[in-house]
């Protein structure tokens, strides 16, 4: 996959990938209107296989918009967000869990190549533990590389940014008052 240099691991020349993710949002802090009004919300990312996963988060957390770093975690090898069965690549203070299921990598030493990805897999990405932000990223394609160009960088977005912290006391203002 790579090999080791004074900065840390090195692709090898030619052997690198681009991948193309749809990011979609499937669950989290969102309103009503907000929902009504953008039934789909995604994000299409293309990334380099020689960066890593925290790369690719911050690419998510820039093209919806986010304004406040939390913890976050991406689940590999399920059947998707949430499966308990998933590989967890998780944050380096994160790497010395405690529970049942230890980490099986950390985000900032992943490469997204490392991951095996291929056409059609789908994997999960966990953004704020407390709001619970949960997304599926779709693998639509895997191009051969280098690529030219800066990456990660968004391609496609389909909705609006959902407000990080929605305003609750909004909603609910067109109901019928008693």
């Amino acid at each position: 996959m790579g090999h080791r240099d004074q900065r840390g691991w090195a692709p090898i020349p030619g052997s690198q990938h681009i991948y193309e993710l749809e990011v979609c949002i499937i669950s989290g802090p969102v309103t009503e209107a907000f929902a009504k009004a953008n039934p789909v919300v995604t994000r299409t990312i293309q990334i380099r296989g020689d960066q890593t996963l925290a790369k690719l988060h911050e690419a998510i957390f820039d093209a919806f918009g986010r304004d406040d770093e939390y913890m976050y975690e991406f689940q590999v090898g399920g059947k998707g967000p949430m499966d308990r069965r998933a590989k967890r690549y998780v944050l380096p203070m994160g790497n010395d869990s405690s529970d049942d299921q230890k980490p099986a990598g950390v985000v900032t030493r992943t490469a997204v190549d490392a991951l095996g990805l291929k056409r059609g897999q789908v994997f999960g990405y966990w953004f704020d533990f407390g709001d619970d932000w949960w997304h599926q990223i779709n693998v639509i394609a895997v191009h051969d590389g280098p690529g030219s160009g800066k990456y990660p960088r968004v391609t496609a977005k389909v909705g609006a940014n959902p407000p990080q912290y929605p305003d609750w006391d909004g909603e609910g203002d067109d109901e019928d008052e008693d």
